[in-house]
């Protein structure tokens, strides 16, 4: 081998160890970089303002109106990359310094008092319902009346009641009641169920009842009716668990807000429950809801009312109401509703436009059964 041949094998050997140190260099140059453009992304989050956490009460277009920890309530502007994501009730980031809302954290919706108020009236009448004509009188005594005439009151000189307790079986016209008076009164109409007033972390459901007050004392004269009230006011008992004591907070808040140094003014509250027998008595004593109306099992004359309500827009051929009174006796509202809409399906079954006798016997029966079937007496004997 000439002495030609072995400088050309080794500048080989060191053009090839050459090119491997610049891909290595090139690699590690190449890893620096990635590390140098993290860090300046590290260093930049570090420098950045902190976001503020806020609650969104209302939307109007591209701004919205936020409440924040402190209670106090702004209005910002929505970044446009969010707008037609948020909605009342989302909890949202803001920038610190301006407070526009800037990103929409998925999955923390927060219970908004104004998601409660009815912005559409109940078209449910008083002409609507039947067999009640004595509550219904009551009802428009202690709500009615004061909040559409409180100069009456004040030239007798006494105080209408502050609330009234609804109670009595289920499906009798408790709720049916409530969305009534509703419609016959331009009041604000707040509807809540009592679990939704039972909330998951600790001073949220106090903290609820309490904006529910404010909000009605802004949109009085109003009215807050609150179905299944013994969800949260069940009477109290000594060695609660930590869930039941945030229940009775939350109770307590109720009772401060029904009777507190604030005056109510043109606020009213209606109560409805199927176990008045749990009822915490603190919040059915004189000054709270102390007006109490029993909504019981209809009786014949009233069967008779509802079941004419019902079936006044129905096909009838040779249907005695008379008979379906004395068979329904025991029947409750929602019952004779029900056997209404069966007697419809029994008459579509046999291919008439109309419906008959045996088709409301039939479905008489069938409502009967289901009662029987799921009758919470006849579980436990």
């Amino acid at each position: 081998m000439n002495l030609n041949s072995l400088d050309l094998a080794g500048n080989s050997v060191i053009s090839i160890g050459i090119e491997r140190e610049n891909e290595i260099l090139k690699t590690n140059i190449a890893q620096l970089q990635a590390e140098i453009a993290q860090l300046k992304m590290d260093f930049a989050r570090i420098r950045s303002p902190p976001l503020v956490v806020c609650d969104v009460s209302k939307v109007m277009g591209d701004k919205a109106i936020v409440r924040l920890a402190n209670g106090n309530q702004l209005l910002v502007n929505i970044h446009d990359s969010v707008r037609s994501n948020v909605a009342a009730g989302d909890t949202v980031l803001a920038e610190q310094r301006t407070f526009n809302v800037i990103q929409r954290l998925e999955g923390a919706k927060t219970c908004n008092p104004e998601m409660f108020l009815l912005s559409r009236k109940p078209t449910i009448k008083w002409a609507d319902i039947g067999g009640l004509e004595d509550e219904i009188r009551e009802l428009k005594e202690a709500v009615e009346l004061p909040l559409m005439r409180p100069d009456i009151f004040k030239t007798v000189g006494i105080e209408p009641p502050k609330g009234v307790l609804l109670y009595g079986p289920p499906g009798c016209g408790k709720t049916l009641l409530a969305k009534a008076l509703a419609n016959a009164t331009n009041a604000a109409f707040i509807e809540i169920v009592g679990s939704e007033l039972v909330q998951k972390y600790i001073g949220d459901g106090a903290k609820l009842v309490k904006e529910i007050f404010m909000l009605a004392r802004e949109k009085a004269p109003s009215i807050i009716f609150i179905d299944e009230l013994d969800a949260i006011a069940a009477e109290r008992i000594e060695g609660s668990t930590s869930a039941e004591r945030e229940v009775q907070r939350t109770f307590m808040q109720l009772l401060a807000e029904i009777e507190g140094f604030s005056k109510l003014e043109n606020v009213k509250i209606i109560g409805a429950t199927n176990r008045f027998d749990v009822i915490d008595p603190a919040l059915t004593r004189p000054g709270r809801l102390d007006r109490l109306i029993q909504i019981g099992l209809p009786n014949a004359a009233a069967r008779e009312g509802i079941l004419k309500i019902h079936t006044a827009g129905m096909s009838l051929r040779k249907v005695n109401i008379k008979t379906l009174v004395e068979k329904t006796n025991g029947f409750s509202g929602a019952d004779l509703r029900l056997v209404c809409t069966e007697a419809g399906y029994c008459g579509i079954r046999a291919n008439r436009a109309h419906i008959m006798q045996k088709d409301f016997e039939q479905a008489v029966e069938k409502v009967k059964v289901a009662e029987e079937n799921t009758d919470y007496r006849n579980m436990f004997g």
